[in-house]
């Protein structure tokens, strides 16, 4: 199974995740300090929320998640072929997960990450994201 990722900043994640615990009638799958995501069936969603004071209402990033290394690698060969610029990124420690995943731009610059979980972690890399930081040196998920 794949579903799209919304990841979106917000001013305060409690408010929020009070908001869309309403939206879609669902708990959040995953909570942690400033961060928290819905793992919705229907619609087909994973919905993350990071606390991002000054940032809130913006987009993150976006991404589709997979079910394995192996589409990860699949989807990594389909992008390079395509002629996009990819990055790579395994095992990696990002939205409190271990993952694998290939990283793209849109043409305006819009991140969208191809991913799948290998397992829960307590704490992320400062740069998970997108594997950057941001303009001005802030970590994308700070």
């Amino acid at each position: 199974m794949s579903r799209v990722q919304l990841a979106l900043n917000v001013e305060n994640v409690d408010e929020a995740v009070g908001f869309y615990s309403r939206l879609f009638g669902a708990d959040p799958a995953k909570r942690r300090p400033g961060y928290a995501n819905f793992a919705l069936t229907e619609p087909a969603l994973k919905l993350v929320l990071i606390e991002n004071p000054g940032h809130g209402g913006s987009l993150n990033h976006l991404g589709v998640e997979v079910g394995s290394t192996e589409e990860v690698t699949s989807a990594t060969r389909r992008l390079s072929d395509e002629g996009l610029e990819t990055k790579e990124q395994n095992e990696v420690s990002c939205c409190y997960a271990v993952q694998n995943k290939v990283w793209v731009d849109d043409p305006s610059g819009a991140p969208w990450e191809v991913y799948t979980v290998l397992a829960d972690a307590p704490q992320q890399d400062a740069s998970c994201c997108t594997g950057t930081e941001q303009a001005d040196g802030a970590a994308c998920c700070a």
